[in-house]
């Protein structure tokens, strides 16, 4: 497996070093046949993720997984039009960072360029594959994809059918490239082919991001996992409170920006807690509560493990507060450091909220269903980085690239 991984990751270094110096134009009519090309393709690559589907059900795979798993032609559409975005956007490569002429005369540009071979290994999602595809490459790098074995078939089919896309477009097919998931072997081949892999991205549950992590010798950009917590302060609007609940928890609950605990001011709280339980229980949501939600009927006492728990189902964790601090402090202690949201219309209250909480987004009266590349306007995203280094939050574009030093002189020496 080594070494069929390493000579996918040759191939892969030979192509991006075409792709460096291919223009905007070049890349944009790459893209926009990918999206025609898949959006032609639809019914093979539903097909083929019915198969996945089938055989994940089959194995007792959890419907929440299932859910991420699934494909149908709305699907296939949705990430064919984040590839077409994705060209509709500004190229990266070449933009200048910062520039000045210094006293000796040098001039001086930082630009952002490529940054080579990026890897991304990553659970569940087929959409990723596009999603990384069309990111990388408008950024100039070439794309290794080592998706799940769950996902196996149809991210096979999305990587064959952008590869002829990508040919047909007078780009190196190799650009884009999946690497075996049959294995999981390949995934650790892949995290350690140091020199020929310049980055590694993992996109996952919890266990995926550790062991990349920490098995990894290429450098990694940490996406974590989203225990979001939505905080309703003593300020709140409650009517307003009460849609963004209900939003950030049931309107998809098996993506990492779905909140997973609620946090309730007790100046609030005896008028926001029996509306909120009644509303999240008629929507179908278990409430795993302190004591004082667990006095409501129907709410279950809440743990530690709660408190720590991604559920990414139809469960949320819920506590009452003393004050805006104890809040902080709860998400501080807890949070995984994805995505926090107030609910206050008091600007003092936001602006402590959001220098409290140490988490790559802050939701202030909204939903933390907002933490999405395409939300934020980036076009598809290759993932949330909760880490600190080079890149935070949704990435896009610039968090795909690097930068070179670029000093023009006329004849200077030092």
């Amino acid at each position: 497996m080594k070494e069929q991984v390493h000579e996918l990751a040759r191939r892969s270094r030979v192509a991006a070093r075409t792709l460096a110096l291919a223009s905007r134009a070049q890349k944009d009519a790459a893209l926009l046949a990918m999206a025609d090309a898949l959006v032609a393709a639809t019914e093979r690559i539903v097909a083929e993720n019915a198969a996945d589907v089938e055989t994940a059900r089959a194995d007792g795979t959890p419907e929440n997984v299932i859910d991420r798993l699934l494909l149908d032609a709305d699907r296939v559409a949705a990430f064919a039009q984040g590839v077409r975005d994705v060209a509709a956007l500004p190229d990266p490569v070449g933009e200048v960072v910062r520039g000045s002429t210094l006293p000796n005369g040098l001039r001086l540009e930082q630009l952002r360029v490529p940054m080579g071979v990026i890897a991304m290994i990553y659970e569940g999602r087929p959409n990723v594959t596009a999603d990384a595809a069309a990111i990388c490459l408008k950024a100039g790098s070439a794309s290794l994809l080592r998706g799940s074995r769950s996902a196996a078939r149809s991210n096979a089919a999305i990587v064959d059918v952008m590869r002829d896309a990508i040919a047909a477009a007078g780009l190196p097919a190799d650009v884009v490239q999946a690497v075996p998931a049959h294995d999981r072997s390949s995934a650790t081949e892949l995290m350690q082919a140091r020199g020929l892999v310049d980055l590694v991205i993992p996109r996952g549950g919890a266990g995926l991001i550790r062991t990349v992590v920490e098995q990894s010798t290429v450098p990694v950009i940490e996406t974590g996992t989203g225990n979001v917590h939505v905080y309703v302060d003593a300020d709140a609007d409650l009517d307003m409170a009460l849609d963004i609940v209900l939003n950030a928890k049931t309107h998809r609950t098996s993506v990492c920006n779905a909140a997973e605990s609620l946090l309730v001011h007790r100046d609030v709280a005896e008028e926001f807690l029996p509306r909120v339980t009644e509303a999240l229980q008629t929507a179908g949501v278990t409430v795993h509560g302190d004591a004082a939600f667990a006095a409501v009927p129907g709410v279950l006492a809440a743990s530690d493990h709660d408190w720590a728990t991604e559920y990414l189902s139809l469960d949320i964790a819920a506590a009452v507060v003393d004050s805006l601090d104890d809040a902080v402090e709860h998400i501080r202690t807890w949070s995984s450091g994805h995505t926090e949201a107030i609910v206050t219309r008091s600007i003092d209250a936001a602006r402590r909220f959001t220098l409290g909480v140490d988490s790559a987004a802050v939701m202030v009266n909204a939903s933390t269903r907002f933490t999405d590349g395409g939300e934020f306007g980036f076009g598809a995203e290759i993932g949330i980085s909760t880490q600190k280094l080079h890149a935070r939050g949704p990435m896009g574009l610039q968090e795909m690239t690097t930068t070179t030093y670029v000093v023009t002189g006329d004849g200077h020496v030092r």
